[in-house]
């Protein structure tokens, strides 16, 4: 890394799982605070001072989409160095197994303008950030040993 890191954030990410597919919703284009517009990710966010990462993911989720999910274990760690309007930051993002509890229909927020449920095994055919591919890996590698 060739700048030093000014801000650190823990992510925590919802792979959220319904009848063999995932949800993944598309940054907009317009988002001032993204750091990869048009692309695909999970629902999910900043872990806040106090908050379980549990209560992280609820509140994420409901926000990003209006659902509700029931949450299982985390299955990946994992970090990345973007550079937001010009801060070098650290994430890491430790993604969760989620199952819907109750309905299925999806709002989602401001900061997306798009989302998909999709096939589990088709992940490389959608325009997601490189983090997500990595979780997709590691979720069918666990899954299909």
């Amino acid at each position: 890394m060739d700048k030093e890191v000014e801000k650190l954030f823990v992510a925590i990410k919802a792979f959220i799982v319904k009848d063999g597919k995932v949800l993944i919703l598309r940054e907009d284009e317009g988002s001032d605070t993204g750091t990869n517009p048009g692309k695909y990710d999970f629902p999910g966010g900043k872990l806040e001072l106090g908050e379980t990462p549990e209560e992280c993911l609820i509140r994420e989720v409901r926000e990003e989409t209006g659902l509700e999910v029931e949450i299982g274990k985390p299955f990946y760690v994992d970090q990345w160095q973007p550079v937001v309007q010009g801060e070098q930051w650290q994430i890491v993002g430790i993604y969760y197994e989620c199952w819907l509890k109750g309905g299925d229909e999806v709002k989602f927020s401001h900061e997306h303008d798009s989302f998909k449920w999709i096939d589990i095994g088709d992940y490389e055919n959608h325009n997601l950030m490189k983090e997500p591919r990595e979780a997709f890996k590691k979720y069918l590698k666990l899954n299909t040993a």
